[in-house]
């Protein structure tokens, strides 16, 4: 998405001078990354992200792996919370004309050769944040709970009110089939 992630550049990675064999970076994806980042789906986190790159003529097969935790809003209680994730991901990347992306596939402009990888990882790391996200048992906020217990309705505690009009017509039905 970002070709030039501005302050990230920490996460540039060259690729016209790699070595032709596995390299190996790590990034620590932190609250001022997620800050950096701006994406709407995590805002705050503690990560190790691990990439490895290996360079086949020219092409380049990524490996993303991040592992740690982001900090999520409990859905049983709101308070914010301490979601273990981790995250995989792979991307193949290649030279051309100017920055796309394609598929699995990323074009990085072979004048610079200069992949920011940083929102790939971002991105990997949103995917990894299971859908649910609910404090242990014991550890969500009391008086939140209280509160959502007083507006739940437990099953069989309150029956659906029938409209007095529905039995008027079960008799006329019977009426007209009579």
């Amino acid at each position: 998405m970002h070709p030039n992630m501005g302050s990230l550049a920490a996460f540039d990675i060259d690729l016209k001078n790699l070595k032709e064999e596995k390299n190996v970076f790590q990034f620590k994806l932190d609250n001022d990354f997620f800050r950096e980042v701006n994406g709407s789906e995590v805002e705050d986190g503690d990560l190790t992200g691990t990439l490895r790159v290996e360079k086949t003529g020219s092409v380049f097969a990524l490996d993303f792996q991040a592992e740690g935790y982001v900090s999520v809003a409990c859905d049983r209680c709101l308070e914010p919370m301490r979601q273990p994730v981790t995250a995989q991901g792979k991307l193949c990347a290649r030279f051309g004309s100017e920055y796309a992306e394609e598929d699995d596939v990323v074009i990085v402009p072979v004048e610079s050769g200069i992949l920011n990888v940083a929102w790939h990882f971002y991105e990997f790391v949103a995917l990894a944040v299971p859908a649910r996200h609910v404090h242990a048992e014991g550890e969500c906020n009391a008086e939140m709970l209280a509160r959502l217990r007083e507006w739940t309705v437990e099953e069989g505690e309150r029956q659906p009110q029938t409209d007095p009009r529905w039995k008027d017509l079960e008799k006329l039905k019977t009426i007209i089939k009579d």
